[in-house]
């Protein structure tokens, strides 16, 4: 199976719409302008070079790299490449396509020469869109998303059972799909450094820490073991929601509550567009300078009403009893299961861990 990647795809796309940029350090996030409050959504690789790297507020990396150019988010232009996209992986003869977000997917293929498909496959992208991805090679998931980093940019790379200790086991827990810092530094405590250490560690250690699924599983990513199937079918939404960071903090109770009802009937309008109402509301709260909290609490009845969201997390929000600045608000409304209830779960989510 293949793990495709789009190499550097948003900052990739701007540098097609601007062939002066290639070769300058990009970066798009917010607005575009790195004196506001927003976050980096892709650095082009001049860029990285500078240690700019996604997730990072636009001040820190106009500070590492001045002389970056900075461009605004266009959602509709990513889109429509994305769609460009994952439009030719479904073309491709005999794949069976996991869409994981905009710029990735699984493709399931039966074939004696994995390389020579993941070139054609790289090839048939680049000729419909003129960008470039990098394809990992894996006889599970886990170890096919592994192997797309080490064949970036525009490369491809094979793991397998046989050389995947030999490849990452020496490597940092961190260094595994899924494994953040907080899990990678609850597995240092327990003595284990590294995705070797991870692979022979004793399920039943692992469960008394992170429990009965989760440490098992643990150990599996460790292997590189996992799901060897890719699975097609579509993704169903379970929550929409809509945040917002603000240029300035908010500490009027009136300010805030106008804010509330916004994203309220932002998230209502998604939620009718897909169907389904609302059967629980989310609340995320970011206080200055970087506190966050979320809370949920389930409604009495479904609902589409936006002023019923928006009073639940107003009351969320009072709960808290925090008369802290507010530099972000968020709402998420998890909607009722569709008929017949969700899929079971997948191996993987749309773009999240295994």
């Amino acid at each position: 199976m293949l793990h495709v990647d789009m190499d550097q795809f948003l900052a990739a796309i701007e540098v097609l719409r601007r062939p002066e940029l290639a070769g300058l350090p990009v970066v798009v996030g917010g607005r575009g302008d790195p004196t506001e409050r927003a976050v980096v959504s892709t650095a082009s690789y001049e860029a990285r070079a500078w240690g700019v790297r996604s997730g990072m507020p636009l001040r820190t990396a106009l500070k590492r790299c001045p002389e970056a150019v900075f461009l605004p988010v266009d959602f509709p232009a990513y889109e429509a490449a994305s769609e460009q996209v994952m439009q030719t992986l479904q073309e491709f003869p005999g794949a069976v396509v996991q869409v994981l977000g905009w710029d990735e997917a699984f493709v399931g293929l039966e074939t004696a020469n994995p390389e020579a498909a993941a070139r054609d496959l790289q090839a048939r992208v680049l000729a419909a869109t003129q960008l470039h991805c990098s394809i990992g090679i894996g006889d599970t998931l886990v170890r096919a998303k592994t192997a797309t980093e080490f064949g970036k940019p525009q490369g491809v790379f094979r793991l397998t059972q046989d050389t995947w200790l030999e490849v990452m086991g020496d490597r940092p827990t961190r260094a595994l799909w899924g494994v953040g810092s907080r899990i990678s530094a609850r597995l240092g405590e327990l003595g284990i450094g590294t995705v070797r250490e991870l692979a022979a560690a004793d399920d039943d250690d692992l469960a008394a820490v992170f429990g009965p699924s989760t440490g098992p599983h643990l150990r599996r990513l460790g292997a590189g073991a996992g799901s060897r199937h890719v699975d097609d079918t579509p993704w169903v939404a379970r929550a929409h929601g809509h945040e917002t960071t603000y240029q300035q903090d908010l500490t009027d109770a009136a300010q805030i509550e106008a804010a509330l009802r916004e994203l309220a009937a932002q998230v209502v309008a998604d939620l009718r567009a897909e169907g389904r109402a609302c059967a629980r509301v989310h609340l995320k709260v970011r206080f200055a300078p970087f506190f966050t909290v979320t809370r949920v609490r389930k409604l009495p009845e479904p609902t589409f009403d936006p002023d019923l969201i928006a009073d639940t997390a107003l009351r969320l929000l009072q709960k808290l009893a925090d008369d802290r600045p507010i530099r972000l608000l968020g709402i998420r409304g998890e909607m009722v299961p569709p008929e017949g209830g969700y899929d079971p779960p997948r191996t993987h989510g749309r773009r999240g861990a295994p």
